[in-house]
């Protein structure tokens, strides 16, 4: 098998596995409990607040821990929104945006706040500029993601964190979820106020993952009802997940230092192969763009018609977000960068993971080339 949809999830590492499976069969107490068997459980949450708040060099008492992407996104915009609502409801974001933030946007607009979706260039990156010239005096939030997902353009959020200093009463959130350990990140420097991780995009776990929440910030909590996570994410701790998302971020990270060059050259050589193939446009820019992925068209084949040719070869990809991939509507990123309306439906992404290989980009481009003269015999035989 070769998987290249590692945006959409990621094969968790066999270390995390048995450290989940450990965890819970060792530590299965609720932290809570008063008992000695609940101490030794919350200190096990202790140990990975600690160790994720090293990796990420931030404090222990900025790390919460969430089920995830779209709990952590949700919780940013809607936690920020409800706290500071008497301050202002104008949120900025961008069109490019993971339906997490697009449909949570939606819904607070439902709710009364203004919402500004910024236009990007045709590298798929918004301007600093715009950023600033949408500023008013009612905006209380910016959210801007860090890396896309759909073609891996990378946004320039150290510049508008940087920019945003100047307007101490406007709270910056990143969305890192697909940069986390492929493009590196400084949150303090970067003056990043809210950030999202998930644990399943680094080989972790579904179900976990972190809101990076500066010390000092408040937010409004989205699930009432204990002390959990200093009352901003209330529920008894998925203890087995939060240590396994503590072990799959070290292990990125290990990996990220010492290989992700190797993966920038399997981005370029998959580039160089895919420019031999007649019909192919690639949307990714060559510069500007994470190394894990890589979002092509090929002419005349509609992207899931494509996706599922492949699986003939035990190869997969896909064409949009997972999280969009299923309601068969053109991708809200390439229209943003003004990609050719007849591209639209014909996008594939292929995403990388430090596990993939040379010789599966070379059995990759060959069964390409394989499915797209079939494809196009079959439409000639129909004609």
């Amino acid at each position: 098998m070769i998987y290249f949809d590692n945006s959409a999830t990621t094969k968790p590492y066999k270390e995390v596995l048995q450290t989940f499976l450990k965890v819970n069969e060792d530590y299965f107490a609720n932290p809570s409990s008063i008992h000695a068997l609940g101490g030794r459980v919350e200190t096990l949450i202790t140990k990975s607040r600690k160790q994720v708040a090293s990796l990420l060099e931030i404090k222990e008492t900025e790390v919460f821990f969430t089920s995830g992407g779209t709990e952590s996104n949700n919780l940013a915009l809607k936690g920020t929104a409800l706290h500071y609502r008497n301050r202002g409801r104008h949120i900025i974001t961008t069109v490019i945006e993971h339906p997490s933030i697009i449909e949570t946007c939606e819904q607070l607009k439902e709710l009364g706040f203004d919402i500004t979706y910024l236009p990007v260039d045709s590298h798929g990156s918004v301007r600093v500029q715009d950023v600033l010239d949408a500023l008013r005096d009612d905006t209380i939030l910016v959210s801007i993601m860090h890396v896309n997902n759909e073609v891996g353009s990378i946004q320039p959020v150290e510049a508008i964190g940087k920019a945003l200093k100047s307007y101490p009463k406007v709270i910056f959130h990143v969305d890192h979820i697909q940069g986390i350990g492929k493009v590196p990140l400084s949150f303090h420097e970067a003056g990043i106020d809210l950030c999202s991780i998930s644990g399943h995009k680094i080989h972790g776990l579904k179900g976990t993952g972190m809101l990076y929440i500066k010390e000092g910030l408040k937010i409004s909590p989205l699930l009432s009802g204990g002390e959990q996570e200093r009352k901003i994410r209330s529920g008894t701790e998925n203890t087995g997940g939060i240590v396994s998302f503590a072990k799959a971020l070290r292990l990125h990270f290990e990996k990220s230092g010492k290989e992700l060059e190797y993966i920038r050259k399997l981005n370029a050589y998959l580039r160089g192969k895919l420019n031999q193939i007649d019909g192919i446009t690639i949307h990714s820019p060559a510069a500007g763009a994470a190394p894990h992925i890589v979002n092509f068209s090929v002419q005349d084949i509609r992207g899931e018609i494509f996706v599922h040719a492949l699986e003939e070869f035990n190869i997969y990809v896909s064409t949009t977000s997972a999280c969009s991939s299923k309601k068969n509507i053109p991708s809200r990123t390439l229209q943003g960068m003004g990609v050719n309306e007849s591209l639209l439906d014909t996008s594939v992404r292929v995403s990388f993971s430090f596990e993939n290989t040379k010789e599966e980009v070379d059995a990759f481009c060959s069964a390409i080339e394989k499915v797209k003269k079939n494809l196009e015999e079959t439409t000639r035989r129909r004609k």
